[in-house]
């Protein structure tokens, strides 16, 4: 990425304000910014179009809760011990928020929150927090604050935008703030408002892997209980489909229900997206506040056959991520590298100039957008990423951890709960899968025992094993340790290395 600026000016000596609306299963390729051919987000690509969009953007346990934890506090879900959804998080663990609270900045949080409810598990950290209870609902949704619970009326989506306006038009003085709003769209079951409810009768474009039949991947993919055409039920579809359909018919009459309500529920959050950009401008503070968009994992739209995330695919790991900070951070630009969750607490803290936790992982990213003192920090070779809730009762996901370079995946299924909370007890054999990202970059070829890429899964077993351990994670008992520890980068014959 190329074009750093520290920017000029007294806008750019101000600690910015912070504002980070981050959504629940919002997929990258339902955002027109990245390229969608089934909708428009035309508030959420102004952010890209003003700042910076991330194209690689990964997180690196897609699940709702692991997720927010490792945004909040900079670490993997073994470090912060959220590791499934059954696992809450100890919210006296610092984050970025507790730490830019310390340094002067007033903080608060609206929406979703779901890492846990009543005594260490409630937000702290915060000046204000009003937040939903475990996934909260769509309509007249229920609130917890300090005060107690009650009952909003309303739609969530534009109730929690209310909210978080609400608290940062309260605040008197010069001292920067940070705002979470927290959305719960577009979750399941997809409940749209009455204002976009008519959106997408028209035929939503079929994904080109939605017939993917997955021969040739492993048992564990095959066996995750996501399929739209067996897996979606009468509270999804919301109506029963018409009679007499054929099986591939009726698949992609499930296909057009569900995309139909996902994306009136984007539409819902574009359009409070453009809410809090207006209110930002409006008070002329929109070029020193970072605005930052993003959803905590990304999500199937039909991909593969699939809805729902959990998996080391692309389109559920893959995270939007689209911010704005005009008076420090050049606009129209894209980021290319490496980044993921983790890399958040880091990289707000450097914006804000306030040194991390010393127990924060990740990278920040922050010098790669703005010149530094430091200069960037070298860019990520890969990504590390770990499923641990195994063969839940709903999706049958199997426990897996893998590695993502700029060309290749590898995954292991080890396929073991290991006794933690919420996750199954049956084991299955481990299973290895490996893609090709620049020959197959719809991961329907697994090359993980095709003797033309022996030497570069052999290699990647290793940074495999050097990733896990650099994060202080480990193996699972039953991976044999790769062979070829220290092997150099090899390619598939007649291949460059890239």
């Amino acid at each position: 990425m190329s074009g750093a600026s520290d920017g000029s000016g007294a806008a750019s000596a101000r600690r910015p304000n912070i504002v980070l609306i981050l959504t629940d299963d919002h997929a990258a390729h339902a955002i027109g910014a990245y390229g969608s051919v089934v909708n428009t987000t035309p508030r959420i690509d102004e952010i890209a179009a003003r700042g910076v969009r991330f194209d690689r953007c990964y997180v690196t346990n897609s699940l709702c809760t692991p997720s927010r934890a490792s945004i909040l506090t900079g670490t993997y879900s073994h470090v912060n011990g959220v590791t499934t959804l059954s696992t809450p998080m100890d919210a006296s663990l610092p984050t970025f928020v507790s730490r830019l609270r310390e340094s002067g900045y007033r903080t608060a949080v609206v929406g979703k929150w779901h890492l846990g409810h009543g005594e260490g598990h409630d937000p702290q950290g915060f000046d204000y927090w009003d937040v939903l209870i475990d996934q909260g609902e769509y309509h007249d949704p229920t609130f917890r604050s300090p005060s107690g619970t009650r009952t909003e009326s309303g739609y969530a989506t534009d109730v929690i935008t209310d909210l978080a306006l609400r608290w940062a038009g309260s605040l008197d003085g010069d001292a920067p703030w940070c705002l979470l709003i927290n959305h719960k769209a577009p979750h399941r079951p997809w409940e749209p408002d009455a204002k976009h409810a008519d959106l997408y009768t028209d035929p939503v474009p079929v994904p080109g892997t939605f017939t993917d039949d997955l021969a040739g991947r492993s048992s564990s993919a095959r066996r995750a209980a996501m399929r739209i055409a067996d897996d979606l039920t009468a509270e999804d579809l919301k109506t029963d489909p018409p009679e007499g359909l054929a099986a591939d018919e009726l698949a992609l009459w499930k296909y057009q229900r569900y995309m139909e309500d996902y994306l009136r529920c984007v539409a819902s959050v574009d359009d409070n997206v453009g809410r809090v950009t207006d209110w930002l401008a409006a008070r002329g503070r929109l070029d020193d506040t970072l605005l930052m968009y993003s959803s905590d994992q990304g999500f199937f739209l039909g991909d593969h056959g699939w809805f729902d995330k959990r998996l080391m695919y692309e389109e559920s790991i893959r995270m939007p991520l689209v911010l704005s900070y005009p008076a420090r951070v050049p606009g129209g630009r894209t980021h290319d590298g490496i980044v993921t969750n983790v890399d958040f607490a880091r990289t707000i803290l450097d914006a804000a100039g306030v040194d991390a936790h010393p127990d924060m992982q990740g990278r920040s990213f922050w010098g790669d957008l703005v010149a530094t003192p430091a200069g960037p920090r070298p860019p990520a070779p890969g990504l590390y990423y770990r499923y641990w809730e195994h063969d839940d009762a709903n999706h049958r996901a199997p426990a897996h951890y893998g590695y993502r370079d700029d060309r290749y995946k590898l995954i292991y299924y080890y396929n073991d709960g290991l006794g933690l909370p919420g996750t199954g007890h049956r084991t299955y054999p481990g299973e290895w899968e490996l893609y090709d990202l620049r020959t197959d970059p719809d991961e329907v070829r697994n090359v993980a025992h095709d003797p033309a890429y022996a030497d570069v899964r052999a290699r990647l077993e290793v940074a495999l094993w050097e990733a896990q351990a650099a994060v202080g994670d480990r193996p699972h008992p039953g991976q044999p340790l790769p062979a070829g520890l220290g092997a150099g980068p090899t390619a598939p014959p007649g291949e460059p290395e890239p």
